[in-house]
């Protein structure tokens, strides 16, 4: 029964890895966006894909399946490897959503994964007590239970969540106005204003205000966009770059133009959110690639 306990024990591991990740998708999705993962839809697969199979893999380490502990186990060593990678990056610190949205990269998250990985390849070795059919139908009964209340608590933890951002996000995307800010398509001067890395695939530029309540409660949405790496950002404040506003015909604050690297200015609008803000980069990825189709095709 000892060998059970344990398989139990890592079991429950793998719930709550689960678990905390589901009591806050959107923050956790969004920290995968320290390991490479540069668009919230694809940030969004690969958070249920985690959750599916931590879930998946903990029924089946609790069930005694060797199969399972060894994936597991591959798992975990997979989480270690990344870690280790990001924080030879210079990401130490950044989120990781290994539990929840609030773990940060580290040599403990490591450590612990490590050490993990090695729990789950040695359960294999433990010995499978026999256990009476009634013994294995009350051990089906207790997961299937637990796994019912988690469930339960993922979809009030879910639909909580969604009710907030519906209440707090409005529409969905920005505000563009043909006649507001530059026109689209031209090439602006503002990308002189940028320092793009090697990995810079855009350019953003954000127009704010010191007196705007908006732009301040934004400030850590836009702080965020600055650690992507496929994407420059720059602020620019209303009196001490009063210039480049004449120049673009910013219309107010919080406004944000997405430039390609070559000056090119693909999408712009007026913000109030996060998600409106990640819409205007989600059409200058479009359009961008658009260009880019059209360049390739020949006439």
């Amino acid at each position: 029964m000892v060998g059970q306990g344990l398989r139990l024990a890592f079991a429950a591991v793998l719930v709550a890895s689960a678990a905390t990740k589901l009591a806050a998708p959107g923050s956790s999705a969004a920290a995968l966006g320290t390991f490479g993962l540069r668009r919230p839809a694809l940030r969004r697969a690969a958070l249920a894909a985690l959750i599916a199979t931590e879930l998946l893999l903990a029924a089946g380490v609790g069930a005694g399946l060797d199969a399972a502990a060894y994936a597991a186990a591959a798992l975990m060593a997979a989480f270690a490897v990344a870690l280790i990678v990001a924080l030879r990056s210079g990401r130490a610190g950044a989120p990781c959503a290994c539990f929840g949205s609030r773990s940060k990269v580290g040599w403990s998250g490591a450590g612990r994964n490590l050490a993990l990985a090695m729990g789950f390849a040695a359960l294999p070795l433990l010995p499978h007590s026999e256990l009476s059919t009634d013994q294995w139908l009350g051990l089906g009964l207790g997961i299937a239970l637990i796994a019912c209340l988690g469930l339960a608590v993922a979809v009030l933890a879910l639909a909580r969540e969604v009710g907030m951002l519906r209440l707090r996000l409005g529409p969905a995307s920005a505000l563009e106005i043909e006649s507001e800010g530059p026109p689209l398509g031209t090439r602006s001067a503002a990308i002189e204003r940028f320092r793009p890395g090697a990995g810079a695939e855009l350019a953003l530029a954000v127009f704010v205000s010191a007196d705007c309540a908006i732009c301040q409660s934004l400030e850590p949405a836009i702080a965020s966009l600055e650690r992507e790496p496929f994407l420059a950002v720059a602020s620019f404040d209303e009196r001490a770059d009063a210039g480049l506003w004449r120049e673009l015909g910013v219309p107010g604050s919080p406004f944000a133009v997405a430039l390609g690297l070559d000056g090119t200015v693909l999408a712009k609008g007026t913000f109030n959110s996060l998600a409106q803000l990640e819409s205007v980069l989600a059409t200058a990825e479009h359009r961008r690639a658009e260009r880019s189709l059209q360049e390739e095709t020949p006439a």
